[in-house]
């Protein structure tokens, strides 16, 4: 969906932060979170939801958003308070976080799904594939998803057994059967099934 076609904002008056997750569906690496406040007159010619977009247009992307956003900020929450706490509810915490560390205080979250926790003394509208639909949302999934990325792009050398560096911890048939044959690792959500590949 090209740029023009995304909403810049939701209010008339408001100061809004679009905020996103990356990683919910894997079985290794944490849940990375970002909240993007973008100017009004903000645009981009390819921007839309991460997953439509490229590795190379979302690195592409990362610094156009983060070079001008009013404010932007990116939090993660590992696999061990995943277990904790369940995936969902760490993807919101992971967003508390974001918002907290932005520099611009919001008037308004618009989240990405259907699901959320109230942030303190700030409302949010849940937005069903918002990041198709608000340029803010799909801001913070490109910097939530490169962020990720990385993040796991650095991690394989330490586990480079199971294919991080291009499966990023997603539920890959090489990333299962390496499960199965040599186990998992601390990076890995315990509570998630993690079967093998059929045959």
């Amino acid at each position: 969906m090209p740029c023009h076609m995304l909403l810049s904002h939701y209010s008339e008056n408001l100061i809004e932060a679009g905020c996103d997750e990356a990683g919910r569906g894997c079985l290794a690496g944490p849940v990375f979170a970002a909240a993007v406040i973008l100017p009004r007159d903000f645009s981009d010619p390819i921007l839309t939801d991460s997953k439509q977009l490229s590795e190379k247009q979302r690195d592409r992307l990362r610094p156009v958003i983060e070079s001008n956003a009013i404010a932007w900020a990116v939090a993660s929450i590992d696999a061990g308070i995943i277990d904790e706490i369940n995936i969902l509810w760490a993807s919101v915490l992971a967003m508390h976080h974001a918002v907290d560390q932005l520099t611009t205080r919001p008037e308004l979250l618009l989240i990405d799904g259907n699901r959320f926790k109230p942030y303190f003394g700030i409302p949010h509208n849940c937005i069903v594939k918002g990041d198709e639909k608000f340029l803010s949302i799909a801001a913070a999934s490109v910097l939530a998803k490169t962020y990720r990325d990385e993040f796991m792009c650095r991690i394989h050398s330490e586990y480079p057994a199971y294919g991080w560096n291009s499966n990023k911890g997603y539920p890959s048939e090489k990333h299962r059967n390496v499960i199965t044959e040599i186990g998992i690792t601390p990076y890995h959500r315990k509570t998630f099934r993690m079967l093998p590949a059929t045959r």
